[in-house]
């Protein structure tokens, strides 16, 4: 795989060259081999770096391969910050939640309490849905990021840093996917409407309220929710072969809308298994009610073997039926992310790449096949 230069933005790039952490030492693991040949595998095939930690029945293992900045020469390890994407929508969820137990707001509220009324008539669905339609992607609202000129904006000033006021403009008159509540289908604009929600709720900045309710409590040192703080150095470029001819450039400042509620959340392997342990494993987060809820499941997506909960798949559908997962995927344009807890093995798996794979390209092939092989080594007695 060619790696090329970084693509030019037309205003100064937010996020520079990465720089190195310090890996605290893993405990040994007698399948640290087996895990460690695959994650070199997958890079080998040409993922830039990988980094990934697994709890499972003979305990906690991390490591990293390949590279968090090609041009730099730092490589990839636990410790190294990385975008989770639309793993963001998990943390949104939980403080959507949160404000229900506080009663800011009312799951089977209709949005059209809380939100403009310009976006309301503007955005179809929007008027009708409730706020459980959009935690579950059940609203037919249409996906921003399907919007033609959100990506043209988005190519003629990467690095822009999107309100929620501009973003939720692109999906203006779209024609809905389908009738409020009639089926499912993921949609970032559920997530987008949210965060604009949550900031009525919470005084104008859901960020503030993110980090006081469930960043801070849970101790997630490590952890951003960008644009609203500022990244620490230590954060992986991203990659994308954008024009799929075998060279992957340096796609990092590429912003498709973070810190308005699809996505935003950088972390490391390490922050993502304590949130997501907190939330399902150890059920400290929410209330029993909140989290009953929460993981209530819609039908089977089955175009992508998950079924949606309040901001939580269930997932792995296509596995045997008791090795599914709950959590959530990441993607974006230079970056991947999973973060899933597996109720029946008691197995959590949190990993980060610095390579996007939600678009095609020859090597989104070599993504789905990690994905699998690396659940498949875990599951093995």
């Amino acid at each position: 795989m060619v790696v090329g230069a970084a693509l030019a933005g037309c205003s100064k790039d937010p996020i520079g060259k990465t720089s190195d952490c310090t890996a605290t030492g893993g405990m040994a693991h007698p399948k640290a081999a087996s895990y460690q040949a695959v994650i070199d595998k997958y890079v080998a095939r040409g993922l830039p770096g990988i980094s990934i930690l697994i709890r499972d029945s003979k305990g906690t293992w991390t490591g990293g391969a390949g590279m968090a900045d090609i041009a730099a020469g730092i490589s990839m390890k636990p410790c190294t910050v990385s975008k989770g994407a639309s793993t963001t929508k998990t943390f949104i969820a939980v403080l959507t939640l949160l404000m229900a137990e506080e009663g800011k707001l009312g799951l089977d509220d209709k949005a059209s309490k809380y939100l403009p009324e310009e976006v309301t008539s503007k955005v179809r669905n929007a008027g009708e849905c409730t706020l459980r339609m959009l935690l579950n992607h059940t609203s037919g609202i249409y996906d921003v990021i399907d919007d033609n000129g959100f990506y043209l904006a988005v190519l003629n000033d990467p690095s822009h840093t999107w309100s929620s006021e501009e973003l939720v403009k692109y999906v203006y008159n779209d024609a809905p996917v389908f009738a409020t509540g009639t089926d499912v289908e993921y949609s970032n604009t559920n997530y987008l409407l949210l965060a604009m929600i949550l900031d009525k709720v919470t005084g104008g900045d859901h960020s503030r309220m993110l980090r006081t309710k469930v960043l801070n409590p849970l101790g997630l040192q490590d952890t951003y929710y960008y644009w609203h703080e500022a990244l620490p150095a230590e954060v992986a470029q991203g990659y994308f072969d954008f024009y799929n001819n075998g060279t992957i450039l340096n796609i990092t400042n590429y912003n498709t809308g973070s810190g308005n509620g699809y996505g935003g959340i950088y972390s490391t392997v390490y922050d993502l298994q304590v949130f997501i342990e907190a939330l399902v494993k150890n059920k400290t987060i929410l209330s029993s009610g909140s989290l009953a809820q929460m993981l209530t499941f819609t039908k089977e997506d089955e175009s992508y073997n998950r079924a949606n909960g309040l901001g939580i798949f269930k997932d792995f559908l296509e596995r045997d039926p008791n090795q599914y997962g709950l959590g959530h995927r990441g993607r974006d344009l230079g970056y991947t992310a999973d973060m899933y807890w597996f109720p029946n093995q008691d197995y959590t798996m949190t990993y980060l790449i610095n390579y996007g794979t939600d678009a095609k390209s020859d090597l989104r092939p070599a993504f789905f096949d990690f994905r699998k092989e690396i659940v498949d080594v875990m599951m093995q007695n």
